[in-house]
């Protein structure tokens, strides 16, 4: 510890925090935000993966509403959204813009007639393609 002269001639001690001491407490605070961050963005993964099949089931549910009132199935998801041709006894927007979209921000796939039943609709997850494991894991609606 360091003493110096002050004011008046009084001696008081100096304190601070070294360099060394600086740079140590920066390190930990960086691996501590590093762990925070990786745990959030896991969590945030998995939150929108949920939100995918909520929406994966609603979507199933637009669809549904849409073959009832018109026979069948729209030709391609946007139907939903706008009103074609072919349809004598749409009656409103089945579905809004945003909910064609994955929270991912990726399109749902959808295929009429489907593999499944008379349509599929896939959520393709977190890379957006076909295939894939974990949060890239596709979801159909008949699963």
């Amino acid at each position: 510890m360091k003493y110096t002269i002050g004011y008046r001639g009084a001696v008081r001690a100096q304190s601070g925090f070294s360099l060394l001491e600086m740079l140590a407490v920066i390190v930990l605070i960086g691996i501590v935000a590093g762990i925070v961050v990786n745990r959030v963005g896991a969590n945030v993964d998995n939150g929108k993966h949920k939100a995918g099949k909520a929406q994966l089931a609603k979507l199933g549910m637009s669809v549904e509403a849409y073959a009832l009132d018109n026979g069948g199935p729209p030709d391609k998801l946007e139907d939903l959204v706008t009103k074609p041709g072919n349809a004598p006894n749409w009656k409103t927007a089945y579905a809004k813009d945003s909910d064609l979209k994955d929270p991912f921000g990726h399109a749902f796939g959808y295929k009429k007639p489907g593999e499944h039943g008379d349509f599929d609709i896939v959520f393709y997850g977190k890379d957006g393609k076909a295939g894939g494991e974990g949060f890239s894991a596709d979801i159909g609606n008949w699963q």
